[in-house]
């Protein structure tokens, strides 16, 4: 796990402010990412094509049982933030506790917000205040056929139906 990656978010709004006088562009994304799938694989490299610095905000797991349901998350935050800091298109990481990351964009003011394209750019969170300081919000393209919910669905049928990715177990 690249431990460097993660920070507090105090820790990476000074260290964001000091990459932006020097002229970077960050871009900022978030979500729970419970389940890493190609979907959120090729979103975040996406996103990275756009900004010299990419953060990800990641849901805390009482976030994510308020925003999922009970049953969710399936993966810890500790192990969310370990796989995502794996990623090489990742440079930062920093969780939060509420349900959405208005907060953490009014402290860090990204230059580009990302969503991907399953949002409305008006229905962003935090996109008024960026563009209100001069950044932009930039919806990225869905991958079709990918999400979280849907695989879950998946292997749950696939374990009551003893079918494993369609076909029946023997």
């Amino acid at each position: 796990m690249s431990v460097q990656k993660i920070k507090k978010l105090s820790e990476l709004a000074a260290i964001l402010n000091a990459e932006k006088k020097d002229g970077k562009v960050v871009g900022f994304t978030n979500g729970c990412f419970d389940v890493l799938h190609v979907g959120h694989v090729r979103y975040l490299a996406e996103a990275r094509k756009e900004c010299d610095i990419l953060v990800v905000g990641v849901n805390s797991d009482d976030s994510v049982r308020r925003l999922k349901g009970p049953e969710r998350p399936l993966n810890g935050q500790d192990e969310r933030m370990e796989v995502l800091s794996a990623l090489e298109t990742v440079n930062y990481l920093v969780v939060f506790g509420e349900d959405t990351p208005f907060e953490l964009i009014n402290k860090l003011m990204p230059n580009i917000l990302f969503k991907g394209g399953d949002w409305d750019e008006s229905s962003v969170v935090g996109g008024d205040i960026v563009k209100a300081a001069g950044g932009k919000v930039k919806i990225i393209k869905y991958v079709d056929g990918y999400s979280t919910t849907g695989l879950i669905k998946k292997i749950s049928s696939d374990k009551i139906t003893g079918k494993k990715n369609g076909i029946q177990n023997r």
